[in-house]
């Protein structure tokens, strides 16, 4: 159940308006970016349909659309003794608008990690009030918010008078585009993208979607505060052109009052520029509900892939002296492990959980373990008290249902019942976030994406910073030295940058032996997970991306290519001014480069004046690290004088 009062500014429309004006609801961000305005009109039959539209820049993004719930109340209705009442064909065809608030929002908020380590929660708000006028006692409100990062909107039911419960079998909102709109998308969280005409798309695909509409504006479909709902969907409508439906997994019964979750729409001029406002998502989120979050400690985590003794204080020495403050253990550290008839509690032979858990603690490293559907559903409330006082850290929870009503709920307090015991969560493998780390920010990641574990091409990595990263955090599972890669390895190296985890996963099928020594490895070590700032430099889905994140006084640069390669520039220009850098760059060096991995070490001054050029190969990529350095420290190292890397 959610509410939210809403104070700022309000005042009420409706009683002070003449009876015959039609009462609407209009509204612009506060730099009069995004405009949206929701209405009632009339259909053929003489029901009432609430509409919507949203404009960008004065452009068309969301054209008249249909908004609202389809309700089937009647069993309650009857038990209740409310037998008598109407039932139209659509729950929504006798509600009437009554007036209309106004009002804004301005403040500032400091997450306990992100992409950014400062957010503006800036918006006007209105609120269209709604009711039935038959003796029924229903009312909806239809709260909407307008950024200038992208428009939000809920449906709000207020507490019912006579306590009848409430059940949702359809959500009836529709988003009708300009003619010729195309659409990334992919029908399940692991999928490949398809480039389709919003036509096309016969079948539920995921959020976010994101958008080319012909008029040269991007835009993206999410959502946010999804805690207790079920799994929504877009798909073509099989009676409009241009337009997507809404398609819920499942029903959801509430109780009022209730407050469904946000629908998203963003807009902007570039691709980028949805993924770096896709703090829009956090804002419509609640607060931190953890009032000691000091054991929640972003990082990167390495695999055990062995399960035994040995290679686990193994592994931990190499965690330790790479900088990777964590170590996992993976499926089958218990067994069976997709079986009801495992038993999480109890440790595989092979393995010496204290000797590992004391000795990971001793090297500064925290251990993570993967548990199962099956475990969690049975014995998840013994399971983290007693994983707490082993000494693990997280839990890695592993094929999840998540998609209906009762799986949602089910899933969003296994995070808080692990918050309660001190554990951090990593989520695989189809959930996607919706914004819940703001509230619970001991859910570190989760999955959702086509990661790396299945060796998807350098296009599939170019296209997932404008569509999948929207949402939020991804554990990507970087790989590096496995055979079956398809990309170069500075293409992984950057791939560690601009797929934003706050628990980063590199080395996923990598032993410590495979390390040889190579001199790139430094990159993974200073690399940092959570960040001040974050940037899109440049970048097209399927082509390219230049990301930069910085960190206290630090800057870490992500570049990735397609498969064919191209050529590319960083304009140093968002640097410090009146610093010097050293810039340490990694290149794919090809046969000149005498490792396995083939990576350049390049070491140059640049300063917020450069533009540094890079010829990427195909499938390949460059990860760039910029540190200030003094004038005597800068002695050591020669100016970028314009070449190519």
């Amino acid at each position: 159940m959610k509410n939210l009062s809403l104070t700022l500014g309000l005042w009420v429309l409706g009683a002070a308006m003449c009876a015959a004006e039609p009462i609407e609801l209009n509204l612009s961000s506060p730099e009069g970016i995004h405009k949206v305005k929701f209405y009632e009109k009339k259909s053929a039959s003489g029901a009432n349909v609430l509409c919507y539209e949203v404009n960008y820049n004065g452009k068309q993004v969301v054209k008249e659309s249909q908004a609202g719930l389809q309700l089937d109340n009647r069993v309650w209705e009857m038990a209740l003794g409310m037998r008598k009442l109407p039932q139209p064909a659509c729950w929504m065809d006798n509600l009437e608008v009554d007036s209309v608030a106004y009002g804004s929002h301005d403040t500032t908020w400091t997450p306990l990690y992100g992409e950014r380590s400062l957010v503006r929660d800036n918006y006007r708000w209105g609120t269209l009030y709604l009711s039935k006028k038959d003796g029924s006692d229903y009312r909806l409100n239809v709260e909407v918010r307008a950024y200038d990062e992208g428009v939000a909107f809920r449906y709000y039911f207020p507490e019912h008078p006579k306590a009848i419960f409430h059940k949702v079998v359809g959500d009836l909102t529709e988003y009708t585009f300009p003619e010729g709109t195309k659409a990334w998308a992919e029908q399940w969280a692991q999928a490949h993208f398809e480039y389709l005409d919003v036509n096309a798309l016969k079948k539920p695909v995921e959020r976010a979607l994101t958008l080319e509409l012909p008029n040269g504006v991007w835009a993206a479909l999410t959502d946010a505060d999804v805690d207790d709902w079920c799994l929504t969907k877009f798909q073509s409508s099989s009676e409009k052109q241009h337009t997507l439906t809404s398609v819920m997994y499942s029903p959801v019964d509430i109780v009022t009052y209730y407050a469904t979750p946000w629908k998203v729409i963003m807009a902007a001029d570039k691709p980028g520029e949805l993924l770096e406002h896709n703090y829009i998502i956090e804002n419509l989120n609640p607060p931190c509900e953890i009032k000691n979050t000091d054991w929640i400690k972003p990082g990167k985590i390495m695999r055990e892939t062995s399960l035994t003794t040995d290679q686990a204080l193994k592994t931990i020495d190499f965690c330790a002296e790479h900088r990777i403050p964590y170590m996992l253990f993976d499926w089958q550290w218990y067994m069976p492990c997709t079986s009801h008839d495992g038993d999480a509690t109890k440790v595989v032979s092979k393995l010496n959980m204290p000797k590992v858990v004391a000795y990971g603690k001793k090297k500064g490293v925290g251990i993570w373990l993967y548990v199962n559907q099956h475990a969690l559903q049975k014995q998840m409330h013994e399971l983290f008290p007693l994983l707490h006082k082993w000494g693990i850290v997280g839990v890695k929870s592993g094929f999840v249902q998540y998609a209906s009503h009762r799986w949602a709920t089910w899933l969003h307090d296994m995070v808080r019942l692990a918050a309660e015991n001190n554990l951090m969560m990593n989520i695989h493998d189809e959930f996607r976030p919706s914004g819940f780390s703001r509230t619970y920010p001991n859910l570190l990641t989760q999955e959702g994406i086509l990661g790396n574990e299945e060796f998807p091409d350098a296009t599939h990595s170019t296209i997932l910073p404008f569509t999948r990263m929207i949402n939020g955090a991804a554990d990507y599972t970087i790989c590096y030295y496995d055979k079956r890669l398809k990309n170069t390895h500075a293409h992984q190296l950057a791939a560690s940058l601009v797929f934003y985890s706050p628990l980063m996963t590199i080395f996923w099928y990598d032993r410590p032996q495979f390390y040889n020594g190579e001199p790139e490895i430094e990159w993974f070590e200073n690399l940092q997970t959570v960040f001040d700032e974050s940037h899109v430099l440049d970048g097209m889905p399927g082509k390219n991306i230049t990301m930069a994140r910085r960190k206290g006084k630090e800057w870490f640069v992500g570049m990735l290519t397609n498969n064919d390669g191209s050529v590319e520039t960083l304009d140093c220009s968002f640097l410090d001014k009146n610093q010097m850098y050293l810039a340490s760059i990694y290149t794919d060096g090809g046969e000149e480069v005498k490792t396995k991995t083939q990576v350049k070490c390049s070491y140059v001054l640049v300063g917020a004046g450069d533009v540094i050029k890079f010829a990427l190969k195909p499938r390949g990529g460059a990860a760039v690290r910029l540190v200030p350095v003094t004038e005597k420290e800068a002695k050591a190292y020669k100016k970028y004088n314009g070449e190519s890397f």
